[in-house]
Formats: C-alpha cells, sequence, structure tokens
C-alpha cells in the first residue's frame, strides 16, 4: 500500500515529484478510480509497450447510438487494433508514409513556419494559439488535401474528440467529442468521395487507392486512419513545440547552446530529449491478455494497465541525471512516441515539424523571451500550454 495521491487533475502542473514517488515507493499501484494498474518505471513501461502479452481493447462507449461518430474514428484505428487486423491496416496506411515523402516535406514546412511567423507581432505573442498550434495543423492539412478553406474547423475538432480520452470527463465534454467527431466524419467523407474520382499528389489520395496484393482501406477504415492522423498526428507536435520552447527560455544556457550549435545531428538530439523532458503524452493504456509479471505481481488476462510515460522518461534508471536537460543526451532510449507495433506511425513528421519551428524560431530572433508565466492546458492526458506568452528581438 501507499499513501501516494494520484489525481490527474492535481498533476497538470508538475506531475514529475509524484512520478519520483511512485517509483520509488509504488513502482506498480492501483488506481481504483480509472481501474489501472499504474506501472511508472522505464524498464517496465518499455517492456510491457511491446509485450504481445498484453495490447489495445477498444470498449465502444455506450449507448453505442449516442456515441457512434466518436466509436468510428476508434473502433477501426490502428491506436486501438491488434494483429492481424493491426498488421493489415498499418501495411496500408504506412504505405504513402514513406521517409523519403516525409523528407521531401521539409521545404513546405519551413515555409508554411515562415508565414506563421510573419504574421506575429513580434514585441509580443502567444507562442501557443499564434504559431505552434497552427503550424501541425497547416502541415497534415496539407499532407492529407484538405483545401485551405475548410481548415479552420481542424483544431477545435481535434481539440474536441481527444477531450474524450482524459481519464475524467464530464457530459459536457462527451457531447462535444461526439458532435466533433460527426462533423469531421461528415467533410471527409466528401473529400474521400472527391478523391476517389479525382486522386491528386496527396496523402488522402493515397489512401484511398492504396492497394496490397488486391485490399484496401474500407470507407470506415479511411475516415478512422484520417482522423488518427489528425489527432494524433499534430497534438505531439502541438505540445513538443510548446513545453520544448519553454522548457529552453527557462535555461537559458540551454538555449545558447542550441543556437550556437547550429548543425542538423545536434537539432536532433535536442528534439528528441525535449521529447523525453517534458513529454506530449502522459499515459498509454493496455489491456493484459496472458499472464505477465509486473514488479512481482502477476496481472490476470483482462485486468488493464496505465503506462505512465512522462514517468518512465524521468527514470534516474535510465536516464543520467534525469530531471536534467541535456541538448546532446546519448543514448536517448525515451518512450513519448510509444514502443513495439503502436509506435507512433507520424513519429517522423513530428520530429521534422519540432525540429523545423526551433530552427526557425532561432533563426528570426536574436533574443526570444517569456514576457509572462505560461498556463497549463487543462489536460493531464495530453500535456502541454494553453497559452505561452513571448517576445522576440529580430535577428
Amino acid at each position: 500500500m501507499t499513501d501516494i495521491t494520484f489525481d490527474p487533475s492535481r498533476l497538470v502542473d508538475d506531475p514529475y515529484p509524484t512520478y519520483a514517488r511512485l517509483r520509488d515507493e509504488a513502482p506498480l499501484t492501483w488506481h481504483d478510480t480509472t481501474g489501472l494498474w499504474l506501472v511508472a518505471r522505464h524498464h517496465d513501461v518499455d517492456r510491457l509497450l511491446r509485450d504481445r502479452r498484453l495490447g489495445r481493447v477498444f470498449v465502444p462507449y455506450e449507448p453505442r447510438e449516442r456515441f457512434a461518430p466518436w466509436n468510428l474514428l476508434n473502433e477501426h484505428s490502428l491506436l486501438e487494433l491488434e494483429p492481424p487486423e493491426h498488421t493489415r491496416l498499418r501495411r496500408l496506411a504506412a504505405r504513402p508514409f514513406t521517409p523519403r515523402r516525409i523528407a521531401g516535406l521539409r521545404g513546405r514546412i519551413v515555409e508554411l513556419t515562415d508565414e506563421l511567423l510573419d504574421r506575429v507581432d513580434p514585441t509580443g505573442f502567444d507562442l501557443m494559439t499564434e504559431f505552434a498550434e497552427l503550424l501541425p495543423v497547416e502541415v497534415i492539412a496539407e499532407l492529407l488535401g484538405v483545401p485551405r478553406e475548410l481548415r479552420g474547423p481542424l483544431r477545435p475538432w481535434s481539440n474536441r474528440i481527444v477531450a474524450l480520452y482524459e481519464l475524467d470527463h464530464d457530459d459536457r465534454t462527451a457531447q462535444a467529442a461526439i458532435d466533433a467527431a460527426a462533423e469531421f466524419t461528415a467533410m471527409l467523407d466528401e473529400l474521400i468521395a472527391w478523391r476517389r474520382d479525382a486522386p491528386g499528389d496527396d496523402l488522402l489520395s493515397a489512401l484511398v487507392h492504396a492497394d496490397v496484393d488486391g485490399d484496401a482501406l474500407s470507407r470506415d477504415e479511411l475516415v478512422a486512419t484520417a482522423a488518427l492522423l489528425l489527432n494524433a498526428g499534430h497534438e505531439a507536435s502541438v505540445n513538443v513545440i510548446g513545453n520544448g520552447v519553454v522548457a529552453l527560455l527557462e535555461r537559458r544556457a540551454r538555449l545558447a547552446e542550441l543556437r550556437d550549435a547550429a548543425d542538423a545531428d545536434a537539432m536532433a538530439d535536442a528534439v528528441e530529449e525535449l521529447i523525453r523532458f517534458d513529454s506530449p503524452l502522459s499515459l498509454f493504456q493496455r489491456t493484459v491478455f496472458e499472464p505477465v509479471e509486473v514488479v512481482g505481481r502477476v496481472l490476470e488476462p483482462g485486468e488493464r494497465v496505465g503506462l505512465l510515460l512522462g514517468s518512465a522518461n524521468r527514470d534516474e534508471e535510465a536516464f543520467d541525471r534525469a530531471d536534467t536537460l541535456k541538448l546532446r543526451r546519448s543514448p536517448n532510449p525515451h518512450v513519448g512516441f510509444g514502443a513495439g507495433i503502436h509506435y507512433c506511425l507520424g513519429a517522423p513528421l513530428a520530429r521534422l515539424e519540432i525540429a523545423v519551428a526551433l530552427e526557425r524560431l532561432l533563426a528570426r530572433s536574436d533574443v526570444i523571451e517569456l514576457v509572462d508565466a505560461p498556463t497549463r492546458r487543462a489536460s493531464f492526458q495530453f500535456r502541454g500550454y494553453r497559452r505561452v506568452p513571448v517576445r522576440m528581438v529580430a535577428a
């Protein structure tokens, strides 16, 4: 037993002292409110992410008729499927997501980043609403081929849809998620129909016409995959940009180190460390399929675990001086994007977006600094900021 209080609503600002206590005193602890065994240490989290004795089990929300639009986006999602269904869908969905295609986006991402920075008032602007939240949405919308005039609702839809993944939510949040899912699906249906008849050089066209040995994506799979790319595909980027910039601004020596390095390897290492240091996703759930031992206890089929990714990424057993931001950290076996078969499909794109965002912010400014205290978003699951007021002195 432990007297540690794990209340997600109280861990929004700084969960790391609680994570440290869990790793030391209760690396496997029962959380009665959610019915989850919480797993805190890196070794165990990393192992269980890869262990095929556990997997994802999506339980449709009830009543099903009411939650049908939201359930649709999850029942056929890569994130919620296990082999053989997961293997088939990932094989189809990953075909247009090649490293070469992603690398070829760099020039356009730089252009989009500069366009957004051209619009801000450098003497004072909100890094989140005027930059970090816009860039990944523009990138994924352009990648999917969503016309510019239809992009406005994408971020609000995503915010409302993913709010239902929180460990605690109310009925108002649920209805907002249902409505957003229905509206997003309606838009996707129109785009899918368009791209069936008039394919273009975009990811949605590639998904619509994906074919592996005569196998193709169904309509429901297309909708769910596009939704996953929007939601998961930009949430990580938004939050790592915000969390990372704040971490750097609060550690001026690290910011100067990154500015002085100015090479691709240094930036790549910095991106990995920023993902680790203040991870964008706090928890990943899995269900036990076969008996598995965790911290001396055998968990039985049907029991559920909550893998605390943020805690794992601050584990001193896995990372030297884990609470210190070390931009050239190597090795860096973080689990910020998961591991195993559910490793984030969009991780290469997220890394590219984060790197370009940091590069262009540094290139545009001799000085960038906070002008007021940042405000966290009211979310435990998706760790990020709602507001980060900054100013820049132009380079």
